[in-house]
């Protein structure tokens, strides 16, 4: 998969994740995790490299807090840019499977 395609889905995952409420960014990492079953794992060095971005691209927006167990963290929540490219980026997943999914089930 191109690595454009693997940076749009970490970036829908991330903003998804973010259209349900702030998060820290471990609090991200367990949120994808427990929704997809223990399916998605996102590491370290993809998941912060990858809010750095979406934040300089101002469609998340950051600031520090206190965590619950009172730990200086960095909460990230979804700016109004982010809800449009969300948007935008589901369609475009919804779009890009529904393809494949018929290429699959093509008989010749």
């Amino acid at each position: 998969m191109p690595r454009e395609k693997l940076q749009g889905a970490l970036d829908l995952l991330i903003l998804k994740t973010l259209a349900r409420g702030s998060s820290h960014g471990y609090g991200i990492t367990c949120a994808i995790l427990n929704a997809s079953q223990n399916q998605l794992r996102v590491e370290e060095g993809s998941l912060y490299p990858a809010l750095r971005r979406l934040e300089s691209n101002s469609l998340i927006k950051a600031q520090w807090k206190a965590s619950e167990n009172n730990r200086r963290a960095r909460y990230y929540e979804l700016a109004r840019a982010g809800r449009k490219h969300l948007q935008e980026l589901e369609d475009e997943w919804r779009t890009q499977t529904a393809v494949i999914e018929s290429f699959l089930a093509f008989e010749e």
